[in-house]
């Protein structure tokens, strides 16, 4: 009996284990700063991420006091963990929904609607709408920016308003769409890693993701130029109905490999209606690029998930714990019973933020932290869904305000503007992280977990 109660034992924590995590970082951080200095376009992004992992791993590998053949074991096991494989599947899926949708007009026609009922005196607060509805809708900021920006810039030039307002608006719209999708790959990783029902997130997320966005809306309102909204292409409303449906399927909380096949297929269907080039052979390569424009995420979700297996199981994750939960108890005034709610959302919030700022990827940023936050709220009787909003709101808020980041670079780039200037006006990320903080201060406390 004695081998099995040993078993039973928590890792002891060993901030050594750390290591290959400092050195993924390092490697991906430090590449983008000397390609920055270099003046190279997207420096953050020239050095693949999965490629900067895998010193880690070899790392990570190097420093386990187990057998090398058991210490591979354990890789593999992180590897094919459930939630990572399912997480990449709904990726491959995600993926080629965007891809047909995008092939067959789906996306220019969803943006003229929106465009089509913007009031000259909402175009702002419009442009954030849109943004938001169609990455709630595709699931990726990325893929909204650059659906959405071209129309921006050219409603920017034809009017008066501050294009660095108009981009701030952008992505916004983005990071807020983003941000509550149920396809979103930052839901999914946080869903996932957390053990809850896209749905109840969705619910814990709204609460404060609406207010911050009333709030945003009203700013880009008050700062926003009166002008007359450009003619838009004739809306065509077929092709918009396949992002309605996924949509409405998805608040009725059909699973999501359900809602994503639909969406697929209906998505298709309307092509092969509207488009007389558009075949069966057109739209199996379509989904076939939707995956491979996944493939990155993909592999850096495995390699990431072994070595946060190799990391965990070497007591890294518990110095992670323990480390955080010992800063934000002092913050807190003490570690009392009616503080430990409280403790544990700020630890959580504090972890994945500084994690992203680090990374520049909200979603490496939530499966990195994935297992500690998970930690923090079961010892903390904090639940799977406020976990994983926790997770995904302040991986998101933090993903809008970094000039590193994708996002500010891509609509840097299509504006021709400083990515500096696009977070500096990128509003909705600074509301939503003063909203979210004093939720976690005002939220009535109690002691059962759902």
């Amino acid at each position: 009996m004695e081998p099995s109660r040993a078993a039973a034992q928590p890792i002891p924590a060993r901030g050594m284990a750390l290591l290959p995590l400092v050195l993924f970082v390092s490697l991906f951080v430090g590449a983008g700063l000397y390609f920055s200095a270099q003046g190279v376009d997207f420096a953050f992004y020239q050095l693949p991420a999965p490629i900067a992992v895998l010193p880690a791993i070899l790392l990570a590998v190097m420093l386990s006091k187990d057998a090398l053949n058991k210490t591979i074991e354990s890789f593999i096991a992180g590897v094919g963990n459930s939630n990572i494989i399912a997480m990449c599947l709904i990726y491959l899926l995600a993926g080629a929904f965007s891809s047909v949708a995008k092939a067959t007009g789906g996306v220019d026609a969803t943006v003229s609607l929106g465009l089509s009922l913007i009031p000259s005196w909402f175009i702002l607060p419009g442009i954030f709408i849109i943004s938001g509805f169609i990455a709630t809708a595709m699931g990726t900021s990325m893929g909204t920016i650059g659906a959405v920006a071209p129309i921006a810039l050219g409603i920017s030039d034809s009017t008066d308003i501050s294009p660095a307002l108009m981009a701030g608006a952008v992505i916004s719209g983005a990071i807020f769409g983003d941000n509550l999708s149920i396809i979103s790959d930052t839901t999914i990783a946080a869903t996932r890693t957390q053990g809850c029902e896209m749905k109840d997130k969705f619910r814990e997320n709204i609460a404060m993701a609406l207010p911050a966005a009333a709030l945003a809306m009203l700013y880009l309102f008050v700062v926003g130029a009166s002008s007359t909204v450009p003619e838009v292409a004739e809306i065509d409303w077929l092709k918009v109905l396949p992002y309605l449906s996924i949509l409405a399927l998805a608040i009725y909380g059909v699973n999501v490999f359900v809602v994503l096949t639909l969406g697929i297929i209906f998505a298709a269907a309307v092509g092969m209606v509207t488009l007389p080039e558009y075949h069966l052979l057109t739209a199996g390569q379509d989904v076939y690029a939707g995956f491979s424009s996944m493939q990155e995420i993909f592999l850096l979700s495995l390699l990431v998930g072994g070595l946060g297996k190799l990391m965990e199981q070497q007591g890294g994750l518990a110095y992670i714990e323990s480390t955080m939960m010992g800063l934000i108890a002092k913050l807190t005034g003490g570690n009392q019973a009616q503080h430990r709610q409280r403790t544990a959302e700020l630890g959580i919030a504090s972890t994945v933020a500084l994690t992203n700022v680090c990374t520049a990827n909200n979603t490496v940023a939530i499966i990195v932290s994935g297992d500690v936050a998970r930690r923090m709220a079961v010892k903390n009787q904090v639940s799977p869904k406020r976990s994983a909003s926790l997770l995904d709101i302040f991986s998101c808020t933090v993903q809008g305000l970094i000039p590193w980041g994708a996002q500010a670079l891509l609509v840097g780039s299509i504006f021709q503007l400083s990515p500096v200037s696009v977070v500096a006006n990128s509003f909705y990320p600074m509301i939503l992280a003063v909203v979210a903080v004093l939720l976690i201060f005002l939220k009535p406390r109690n002691t059962t977990v759902n």
